[in-house]
């Protein structure tokens, strides 16, 4: 719950399936009392015998309906010998048909299948009932979820109907694999939404990637839940499993940060302790993958950072100080400056512009010097040129 609040991602209510046992009770009651629902008093072991039993004759492991064929007589003898029943569902051996919002038309041969518990031998309730009585009372019109669980679709129908409601719309998408096309576990801890927060991801890059993969639509950054519905489509969606590469996350996250309006950037630079201009944000978010890339170009524009000069470059960057413009100090600044320096040195490109750039920034990348240079302005500037 917390991981998709953080996402955006936040219920309208929550309900708990412990405080709806009455709901459930009286639905399992409508099924007994139907005939859909009826006892059984097979053990685990007994029944895992008669499924080998079934595969060696070349059969189909179906349960025969073996509690169909007790009498009173035969269940009072049963439990008095210290068993209790396990309740399954009896399904009509027919076709179930319903169109798949992403498979399209579907086809099951409800014979081919065993009766499914509903209930434990303890009363306890399997997941089909509550989920499916939970969604009749709760208005549910679709459900989404993996092409796994398409086999109990056309059972949960089954059930929908015997309880007099109509079914919701499915859609069962296709499962994700990893980069190596291998399904994914969900005990890959590194994948766990925890774990992409607290490696500096953004909550909109997630949600992008999560909504977009395996569709026909480009996987974009979304900048907000709204923008992300616009573009989100059932009939988008490829039947073929979908690829997750993390480190592609990681590109749509940096993508994500370079298209960030300062409105947005604001507050999640304030989390980190930075108090940042919009100039100094436009200039910085296309050089960070996550927002806490942010710190660096901070302390490069607003604290103290260690000058790089190696010894080849000393008498360069001395020159460079003496050659800095008087005057205004603004965008114009960096060509005025390194057009003088350029005729007065004779370096031209890297020669030129990396010795300026370890000594200004400490860093052998990052953003135009020429955006740069007036946020840090000239005090600053002349400092770092005089650690030289």
């Amino acid at each position: 719950a917390r991981d998709l609040e953080w996402l955006g991602l936040c219920p309208d209510a929550v309900e708990y399936q412990s405080k709806r046992l009455d709901a459930y009770d009286r639905a399992a009651e409508k099924l007994k009392s139907d005939g859909r629902l009826y006892p059984c008093y097979e053990t685990a072991d007994e029944l895992e015998r008669r499924r080998r039993v079934q595969l060696a004759a070349g059969k189909p492991p179906v349960y025969d309906r073996a509690g169909l064929k007790l009498d009173d007589k035969e269940r009072a003898r049963l439990e008095g010998e210290g068993r209790k029943p396990h309740w399954r569902f009896r399904l009509d051996h027919r076709d179930v048909v319903f169109d798949d919002l992403i498979r399209g038309h579907q086809t099951f041969d409800m014979a081919s299948l065993s009766d499914p518990v509903l209930i434990r031998e303890d009363g306890s309730y399997l997941y089909t009932l509550p989920s499916v009585v939970d969604d009749i009372d709760m208005n549910i019109s679709h459900v989404i979820r993996g092409e796994d669980h398409v086999t109990n679709t056309a059972v949960q129908i089954e059930i929908f109907k015997a309880l007099g409601a109509e079914p919701p719309q499915f859609a069962h998408h296709s499962l994700l694999t990893g980069a190596d096309g291998k399904g994914l576990s969900k005990r890959l801890g590194s994948l766990s939404i925890d774990t992409l927060r607290n490696d500096g991801l953004e909550a909109m890059a997630i949600v992008s990637h999560a909504s977009l993969i395996g569709t026909s639509e480009a996987i974009v950054p979304c900048q907000s839940l709204e923008e992300v519905t616009g573009l989100f489509d059932l009939s988008k969606m490829s039947r073929a499993p979908a690829r997750f590469d993390v480190e592609e996350l990681k590109a749509l996250n940096a993508r994500l940060l370079h298209e960030m309006a300062y409105e947005t950037a604001r507050d999640r630079l304030r989390e980190l302790g930075i108090e940042a201009s919009e100039d100094f944000w436009l200039v910085v978010r296309g050089n960070i993958a996550v927002m806490s890339d942010a710190k660096l170009w901070s302390d490069v524009v607003y604290g103290d950072i260690e000058p790089v000069v190696g010894d080849e470059d000393r008498d360069f960057i001395a020159l460079a100080k003496e050659l800095l413009p008087d005057g205004v100090w603004d965008a114009g600044t960096w060509k005025a400056w390194t057009g003088a320096l350029e005729q007065a040195s004779g370096r031209k490109g890297r020669a030129l512009f990396m010795p300026l750039r370890l000594a200004l920034t400490g860093q052998s990348h990052g953003p135009e010097l020429a955006s740069l240079l007036p946020l840090v302005g000239r005090e600053k500037t002349i400092s770092r040129l005089s650690e030289n």
